[in-house]
């Protein structure tokens, strides 16, 4: 539902990575069609927008906000059934298993391209397991702003890692990188690359 308002919410600026995600979930080209199409849009709409009112700019602009604002929300809950549509029954054993794995790794990049924009990421609370939420990001951590247990479950994580990665998050107010996080809080080499398939860093 909340994915769904963004277009709404943000009027229309934040249309063209709204559709990022069905873009990369669904896997079709008129999906990307539809991201070009939107994009397009949201810069004819900031090159038009200081046209003196009522000149031909300002008709253009007027257009693509409205498209991209009320456009973009009712097509947005127009497909958000297929978007979020449940998956099929996996199939047994490691077949399923690898599907599975595939499908959240999917989920993580989509989610990772929506969180972008602080606006949607925010909305959407990507990376944040401990909130309600009804958005399925595909197991992604906000290590800026998560509690202590959510980062305790993350790979190669014990309560010693934990601790020096939340003294260290009160330090310096924050990360930007898996290896930023990994150098300042002093974590083992080895874990750098297995935590940054699934950190996510926000202001």
């Amino acid at each position: 539902m909340i994915w769904a308002l963004v277009p709404l919410i943000t009027a229309g600026i934040a249309t063209t990575l709204v559709f990022v995600f069905p873009a990369i979930r669904l896997r079709k080209a008129i999906h990307w069609l539809v991201v070009a199409g939107y994009l397009a849009l949201t810069v004819t709409g900031f090159a038009t927008a200081s046209s003196p009112d009522s000149s031909a700019g300002r008709n253009v602009f007027a257009t693509a906000i409205v498209v991209l604002w009320l456009g973009g929300t009712a097509h947005a809950f127009a497909i958000r059934s297929r978007v979020f549509a449940t998956q099929p029954p996996l199939a047994p054993g490691y077949e399923g298993a690898v599907r599975m794995a595939t499908g959240r790794r999917e989920l993580r990049t989509a989610a990772r391209e929506s969180a972008r924009d602080p606006v949607m990421a925010w909305e959407l609370r990507i990376g944040r397991p401990d909130l309600p939420r009804g958005f399925d990001d595909g197991g992604l951590v906000d290590v800026n702003h998560v509690p202590p247990y959510v980062l305790a479950q993350l790979p190669g994580m014990n309560a010693e890692l934990v601790d020096r990665i939340l003294r260290t998050r009160e330090q310096c107010g924050g990360f930007t990188s898996v290896e930023e996080l990994s150098a300042l809080a002093e974590l083992p080499p080895t874990l750098t690359e297995t935590l940054g398939e699934y950190v996510i860093f926000l202001p």
